[in-house]
Formats: structure tokens, sequence, C-alpha cells
């Protein structure tokens, strides 16, 4: 089995609901996250996959929707204020844990048919999230 992988960085603000530490407060992080991307045989390449294909498609796609943006749970009740004013917002139905935005990368890697089989998510220089369904 060959496996590839391309990290991507990019900056996202959240808060967690239903949470009694820090990050119950609006905050932000310096995100990584590394796509891994498997298949049992090379192309005519020699290639699971070209590192460039990953990043003009997934990393354009985190910058398009996910940098530089906070990442909420839809029901928030900040979201209609931080509607008002043109902040830039990435709604889930879920808490925007790094877990969940892991598993959001993962789930449009797929989407393109990629053949992710894991994305890990640094939300610090210490901490990261890995999503790969089993």
């Amino acid at each position: 089995m060959f496996r590839v992988s391309r990290h991507i960085d990019f900056c996202y603000g959240h808060r967690l609901l239903n949470y009694e530490g820090k990050c119950r407060y609006l905050h932000g992080h310096n995100g990584r996250a590394i796509i891994t991307i498997e298949a049992a045989e090379l192309d005519h390449r020699g290639m699971v996959l070209d590192f460039g294909e990953i990043k003009h498609v997934v990393s354009r796609w985190i910058d398009a929707e996910l940098d530089h943006r906070m990442i909420l749970h839809r029901d928030d009740p900040v979201v209609p204020l931080l509607k008002s004013q043109g902040e830039p917002l990435y709604l889930l139905d879920c808490n925007p844990t790094a877990e969940n935005i892991a598993r959001l990368i993962y789930e449009f890697a797929a989407s393109c048919n990629f053949p992710v089989v894991e994305v890990r998510l640094w939300e610090t220089p210490n901490c990261f999230a890995t999503y790969a369904p089993r």
C-alpha cells in the first residue's frame, strides 16, 4: 500500500457550545490539515496522486470556505450578530471541534473522489485530531 500526505495551513476561529473550558469563548487557531491519500498501486506516473492535485482542489476549498472564517454551530447564538456585521462564517450542524473539522475536510476530499484514508487537523502545535472512517 502506498500513501502520500499533503499539509494545508489555514487560520480559523470557533467556539464550542455546551463546553465548560476556555474554548467556550470565541478564539482562533493557526490550523494545519494533513490529508492522507492511499492506493494499492501507483498510477502511470508512478504516483498515488500528484501533490499538486491535492493542493489545487482541497487547498482551494479550504482557502475559500474555512480560511479566516468563524466555524460555528449553526445554532450558536452569536451567529445572527456576526452575520449582521458581515463576518465570514462557516456553519456546521455539530460543534466545531477539531474532530468535526477534520471530518468535514475528509468528507470534502472524499467527495472529490480522492482515495483519502484520513485527515489530521492540528489545532495547536501540540494538539491534533484525526478522522479516519473504519
